[in-house]
């Protein structure tokens, strides 16, 4: 039975809760053994199309826990593959969103990032404070800075360790989209739903297009597109989906 990891499942959509309120959500190894459980069974669940990943108390995840962290070897790093949970998000078959309220920090920061989307409230704080504790983000901080907000964005947060404004965040394209504060779960959840309407071959082609596609040369990345493109054709998804626009009438997908 998990003690600090819950999950809900709204029709298709899968919401999983981290619940640590005490310490703001922080990750220790325990809820990143207990996370990495719930998202492996939501992706296994046939029911489910998207799943929502958020916090309790009024916060996504405020960081790593520093307390566990701090005695750890490069050994343990190892051993423990601390980072295993943002490698299960990265490559999860099925759409992730991150619904962040309050603080997203460090490997909170990190963990939302290695998601699909982020629905933030316009009060949420983001950031990657690692160098003020002598280390520096190891779970896709810099890289996923690098590449959504750029060089001089990436660096002045990395290197200040400065909380990123949720606003802020939005206008660097770290963000999907702003809501008020107590929405971001609702509006994920809103969002996650769409996405389950969807066809659900053409949403993994769309997803596989984007990892693969961002770190390729563009002539490389449009291929891959063309390829995925090709393929769907053929789906009865596909045919079901064209059919019934033609018929004017709601498509019946069966992701096959």
């Amino acid at each position: 039975m998990a003690e600090f990891v819950a999950t809900e499942i709204r029709d298709a959509v899968a919401i999983v809760r981290i619940e640590r309120a005490a310490r703001r959500n922080a990750l220790n190894l325990q809820v990143k053994t207990e996370l990495i459980a719930a998202l492996q069974a939501a992706c296994a669940d046939p029911a489910v199309a998207a799943i929502v990943l958020t916090g309790s108390g009024g916060y996504f995840v405020a960081g790593t826990d520093i307390g566990e962290m701090a005695t750890l070897s490069p050994t343990d790093h190892q051993r423990l593959d601390t980072d295993r949970v943002f490698h299960v998000v990265r490559q999860s078959p099925k759409p992730v969103i991150a619904a962040v309220e309050g603080y997203a920090l460090g490997g909170g920061c990190e963990l939302a990032l290695a998601c699909d989307l982020i629905v933030a409230a316009e009060d949420a704080r983001f950031g990657q404070p690692e160098i003020r504790v002598g280390i520096m983000p190891g779970a896709g901080g810099t890289q996923r800075l690098l590449r959504a907000a750029g060089r001089y964005k990436a660096l002045l947060w990395t290197l200040t360790g400065d909380h990123i404004p949720a606003g802020d965040a939005y206008a660097a394209n770290l963000v999907s989209r702003l809501v008020p504060p107590g929405d971001a779960l609702e509006e994920a959840v809103r969002i996650a739903a769409q996405i389950a309407t969807m066809p659900p071959l053409a949403v993994q082609a769309i997803r596989e297009a984007m990892r693969l596609g961002a770190d390729v040369p563009l002539e490389t990345a449009l291929s891959l597109e063309r390829r995925l493109f090709e393929r769907l054709f053929d789906s009865a998804d596909q045919r079901e989906g064209m059919q019934a626009f033609l018929d004017k009438r709601a498509p019946r997908y069966i992701g096959r």
